[in-house]
């Protein structure tokens, strides 16, 4: 089975979801990115325990960070999936990428162009 989803997206594959923190989910917006979505194992059956659940944090925190600076925190999400649910990992990537196109480009691009 060969599923097609967005091109402009780009995987960054770690270990563990457990290994993104907070400052790679903020550089990733300071270098351009309009929006960002981490995607775990499902809670409860994390490899390493607990990662899932910290990447899950960690995210929120981003998110109030970003919500505090006015790039707004709905630009990066945390969702979990199976490695068996790939129909699943591109209706994540079209529903985010919709999303994130409704929401316009990252603010820090546009404050870039104008200095």
């Amino acid at each position: 089975m060969r599923l097609q989803y967005p091109s402009n997206i780009k995987i960054i594959r770690v270990p563990c979801t457990g290994k993104v923190d907070i400052i790679h989910l903020l550089r990733s917006f300071e270098k351009g990115a309009d929006g960002v979505y981490v995607l775990g194992c499902l809670e409860g059956a994390c490899q390493f325990t607990s990662g899932n659940l910290r990447a899950r944090k960690r995210v929120e925190k981003a998110q109030e960070i970003l919500e505090g600076i006015g790039i707004g925190g709905e630009r990066v999400q945390m969702y979990n999936l199976s490695s068996s649910e790939a129909p699943r990992f591109v209706e994540i990537a079209v529903e985010m990428t919709e999303k994130i196109k409704a929401l316009g480009p990252n603010p820090i691009k546009k404050a870039k162009k104008a200095a």
